[in-house]
């Protein structure tokens, strides 16, 4: 009996540990689980966070993302406003109010809601001396970019009801989308070193997308539109090479050739007379190196499109005699 307890005793010895381990795992496990998926631990963790991606460059990079892989800018507003109504109790005496709509402020700004951070700004130099000058440097800017980015046309949605129809007074689009490069080029200068440069070349991006995307929607009752089109498409590629989004240029100017090509195939069938397999040869030439050129980049979602978008567009091939165009 004495032996039986000595190794029973024995065995509990060695089991603790074990367990110990086990439920040491398991609480970590759960504990990590509750991390990844519950609530900020507070208003000021949230303001951490955005702090430390205040400075990113976001014309190059793509926007850092939270644990939960949101956008860490919508991600601090939402968590905000979800603190505010948490926590109403222990902040209703307004002690951070004015850091509240400062935060919220740094974060609708990188969300192209330059109105309302401005409002947002001013709201807090109000209530704090501290961040008076700061939030009133940051509101001047603010109206600056809201000023610019109403210059001219601008991406269309295509799911808006009312839309309005597009101007065909191509000069006048130009122009007030230079203005509008102009406007947003001089802000770029002055704020050198901070992080407004970032945002600001993001809006010229979006003005030269912009001018791209009209002159390709026109092409059709503008003289020339076609040529003016492939060249604001191609300037859009060449002049933002170094941008986060330089693969989806390359992927809309391959998508243009593709379009001319299936026009030019559906106007001239390749077994008449009149098709030149030259001529769209050269078309397809173009796209098929894009299609490749944006397939060979590991990791980006573009990569896959791309590869897609290339199978597609061989198959066209297949429909035309094998004697009209080289394979």
């Amino acid at each position: 009996m004495i032996r039986r307890r000595r190794g029973w005793g024995l065995a509990v010895l060695l089991l603790a540990p074990l367990s110990l381990v086990t439920s040491g795992c398991e609480t970590f496990s759960a504990r990590q689980a509750e991390a990844i998926y519950g609530p900020s631990e507070g208003i000021l963790e949230t303001v951490a966070v955005l702090r430390r991606h205040v400075p990113d460059d976001t014309y190059r990079f793509p926007p850092a993302t939270d644990f939960t892989g949101r956008n860490v800018y919508r991600a601090t507003v939402l968590r905000l406003e979800s603190l505010e109504r948490v926590e109403a109790e222990a902040i209703r005496t307004g002690y951070m109010d004015a850091v509240l709509l400062f935060a919220k402020a740094r974060a609708l700004e990188r969300l192209r809601a330059y109105d309302l951070a401005a409002q947002h700004y001013r709201e807090s130099a109000r209530r704090s001396t501290d961040l008076r000058d700061d939030a009133l440097a940051s509101a001047a800017i603010c109206d600056r970019l809201a000023g610019a980015v109403a210059i001219g046309v601008d991406l269309r949605d295509p799911l808006a009801e009312s839309s309005g129809p597009l101007s065909l007074d191509a000069a006048t689009v130009r122009r007030d989308l230079d203005e509008r490069t102009a406007q947003l080029s001089l802000l770029e200068g002055e704020l050198e070193g901070s992080h407004y440069r970032w945002i600001a070349q993001e809006e010229i991006e979006r003005a030269d997308r912009a001018r791209a995307a009209y002159f390709v929607a026109t092409r059709h009752v503008q003289p020339e539109g076609t040529l003016l089109a492939l060249q604001e498409l191609q300037r859009v590629a060449s002049r933002h090479g170094a941008s986060k989004l330089r693969l989806r240029h390359l992927l809309d100017l391959a998508e243009f050739y593709v379009v001319l090509a299936r026009e030019y195939v559906a106007a001239i069938p390749p077994a008449s007379l009149d098709f030149d397999p030259a001529r769209f040869a050269e078309i397809s030439d173009a796209a098929i190196r894009l299609f490749e050129l944006v397939a060979s980049h590991d990791g980006r979602p573009e990569k896959l499109e791309a590869t897609r978008q290339l199978e597609a567009f061989l198959a066209l091939g297949l429909g035309i005699d094998a004697d009209r165009v080289e394979r």
